[in-house]
C-alpha cells in the first residue's frame, strides 16, 4: 500500500523523535514532529542494564508519541532503536513493554544500518550536487560516519561513542578542565583514527554534520561569532574557540552563551569533545549542517518499500552474489516454497511471509561458500552477525531463524513458539529444498499441501514415490524430523486413476 501519512519514530540515544509527513509522489513533507529527552543511556548501569528510571522515562514518551500516532496504519509507521537498545542486555524484556506504549513495533538495527538511514536523510534535506560529502552524527551513544554521493551512501561505520557516554564518562559532574576535556577528545580521536585512513582515502568535497550535537555546536558558533570572518556552519577556528570558552566557565550551564538549550546542556561538553575530534583526525576546516537525519532517512526508505524499491531485496541480492549462490537452483526452490505457502494459507498469504519466505529460498545455500559440511550453520550465523543495510536485528534473526531450519533436526528452533506461523515457512522451504534434490530441471509430479491437525499434510502419487525411492526415503526421514518435535508430517499417496475409471 502507499499512504498519504506516513510517520517514523527514532529511539534514541539521548532524545526520542517523531516525523509526521505527507507523501506527494516521492517527495515527503513534514506535518508533524515531537521530542523527548529521554537520556536513554545515561540510564545504563555499569554492567550494561537499563535502569528503571530511563525505561520508565522512555515508556512515558513512547505513550505520548502513540496518542498521536493513533489511527494510523501499522504499514505507515516505522519505529527504530540505536545504540543504547543495541548494547542493554535487557533490551528484549524492555522491547514488548516499550512496543506497547507506542503502539507500533520497535526495530534495533545495526550501527551501519543507522549510518545508511542517517545519509538517506541528510542528502534528501540537501541542496542536490553532484560530489561526494562527508556526513557525520554525533549522538547519544554512538557517532555515525558515512561519506556518499547524490542520495546513495558508499563507506559507513558507526563508532560507540556519543555526547551522553561521553560526557558521564569525562564530566560525571558537568564540571569542564583543560585536562577532563583533552582526555576525552584523545579519547574520541583514538575511535575516529581506526577509521580515518579509509575515510581519507575515498575522500569527499563537503563535511555536513546532522543531529542535535551538531546543530547545537553551529547555532553557538553563528550566534556568538566565534566563526572567523562571520562564516556559518561549524569552523575549526570557532571550535577552538568554543572549547577555550567551556574550560574558562568550568561548565556548560556557566557559560551562558545564546545557543544552548536547557536539555542540551547536561550533554553539550561530551558532543563538542568528540566535535573537535573528528576536526583533528579527518584535517576538517569548516562543516555544513543537515536538518534531515535518521528520522527523515526513516522515512524516505519507507516510502521505498511503498514504491517497491525496499533496500532488502537489494542486500539479499548482493548477498547471491557475493557467495555466489547457485541462482537456478534457489529460483526452483523459490518458485516451489512459496506455491505451498499458498496452497496452505487462506486466501492470499501475507506479503511480510511471502518476503521472509522468498529471500530465504534465495540465500538458504550461501554458507556453502564455508564448508558444504553444516552449511545450513554457516549461513545463519552469517545472516546473524553481517551487516545487511536494511534489515533489522530482528528481521537477520527471523531470516537466520529459517535458513537454518531449512535442513537437519528442528529442535535447534526450539525457542519458537508451536502456535508461531514462521513454522510454516520452515515447513515450505524444507519441502522445497526435499523436492529439489537432483538439482535439475525434471518436472514434479502433481503435488498438493494441506494444514493437518497438529502439522502438514503433503499429497503426492504413488507412483512416482515408486519411481523415486531415494526421496521417497527422505520423506519418510522428514516425517521423523517433524515427529520428534510433536508435530505430524503426513505422506498421502494417491494412485492413478486407471483407463476407463
Amino acid at each position: 500500500m502507499i499512504y498519504e501519512t506516513v510517520a517514523a519514530v527514532d529511539l534514541g540515544s539521548n532524545s526520542f523523535r517523531l516525523q509526521v509527513g505527507r507523501v506527494v509522489e516521492d517527495q515527503i513533507y513534514p506535518l508533524d514532529s515531537m521530542k523527548e529527552p529521554v537520556r536513554l543511556a545515561s540510564g545504563l548501569t555499569a554492567d550494561k542494564r537499563l535502569d528503571a528510571q530511563a525505561q520508565a522515562r522512555a515508556l512515558d514518551g513512547l505513550r505520548r508519541f502513540g496518542e498521536r500516532l493513533r489511527g494510523l496504519d501499522g504499514g505507515a509507521v516505522r519505529a527504530v532503536a540505536t545504540n543504547t537498545l543495541r548494547v542493554a542486555k535487557n533490551a528484549l524484556e524492555f522491547l514488548p513493554l516499550a512496543e506497547e506504549a507506542l503502539g507500533f513495533p520497535i526495530e534495533i538495527i545495526a550501527g551501519r544500518e543507522e549510518a545508511r538511514l542517517i545519509y538517506i536523510g541528510a542528502s534528501h534535506s540537501l541542496p542536490s550536487a553532484a560530489h561526494k560529502r562527508l556526513v557525520v552524527d554525533i549522538g547519544g551513544g554512538s557517532t555515525e560516519f558515512i561519506i556518499g554521493k547524490r542520495h546513495e551512501p558508499q563507506l559507513m561505520e558507526s563508532l560507540y561513542m556519543g555526547c551522553v557516554s561521553y560526557t558521564q564518562r569525562f564530566f560525571p559532574d558537568r564540571r569542564v578542565d583543560r585536562k577532563r576535556l583533552r582526555e576525552a577528545q584523545v579519547a574520541a580521536a583514538k575511535e575516529i583514527e581506526l577509521i580515518a585512513h579509509d575515510y581519507q582515502r575515498l575522500g569527499w568535497k563537503e563535511a555536513v554534520g546532522s543531529s542535535g550535537t551538531a546543530r547545537a555546536i553551529a547555532d553557538v558558533l553563528e550566534l556568538n561569532n566565534l566563526n572567523p570572518n562571520g562564516e556559518s556552519g561549524i569552523t575549526r577556528i570557532g571550535l577552538d574557540r568554543l572549547c577555550a570558552l567551556l574550560v574558562k566557565a568550568g561548565s556548560a550551564e556557566a557559560l551562558n552563551l545564546p545557543g544552548i538549550s536547557r536539555d542540551r546542556q547536561p550533554v553539550f561538553v561530551g558532543g563538542t569533545a568528540i566535535m573537535s575530534a573528528i576536526f583533528e583526525e579527518l584535517d576538517l576546516e569548516r562543516m555544513t549542517y543537515a536538518d534531515g537525519a535518521l528520522r527523515l532517512g526513516v522515512l524516505y526508505d519507507l516510502l521505498g518499500r511503498f514504491h517497491h524499491h525496499d533496500m532488502r531485496d537489494s542486500t539479499v541480492e548482493q548477498f547471491r552474489r557475493r557467495y555466489q549462490v547457485d541462482r537456478e537452483q534457489v529460483e526452483r526452490v523459490e518458485t516451489t516454497a512459496l506455491s505451498a505457502l499458498t496452497q496452505l494459507s487462506e486466501g492470499e498469504p501475507a506479503e511480510a511471509d511471502v518476503q521472509f519466505l522468498a529471500w530465504a529460498c534465495r540465500l538458504h545455500e550461501i554458507g556453502i561458500s564455508v564448508a558444504h559440511n553444516g552449511y545450513h550453520k554457516h549461513g545463519a550465523y552469517i545472516l546473524t552477525y553481517a551487516d545487511m543495510p536494511g534489515f533489522s536485528k530482528k528481521d537477520q534473526a527471523q531470516l537466520a531463524m529459517l535458513v537454518l531450519g531449512h535442513r537437519g533436526k528442528l529442535e535447534k528452533l526450539g525457542g519458537l513458539p508451536a502456535a508461531d506461523g514462521a513454522w510454516r515457512l520452515v515447513f515450505c522451504l524444507r519441502l522445497a529444498v526435499l523436492l529439489h534434490r537432483t538439482r535439475d530441471d525434471r518436472p514434479l509430479p502433481a503435488w498438493r499441501v494441506r494444514p493437518g491437525d497438529n502439522g502438514f499434510r503433503i499429497e503426492l502419487p504413488a507412483d512416482w514415490l515408486a519411481a523415486n525411492p531415494w526421496t521417497a526415503a527422505a520423506f519418510g526421514e522428514e516425517a521423523a524430523v517433524w515427529r520428534q518435535i510433536g508435530r505430524e508430517y503426513l505422506l498421502d499417496k494417491p494412485k492413478a486413476a486407471r483407463k476407463g475409471e
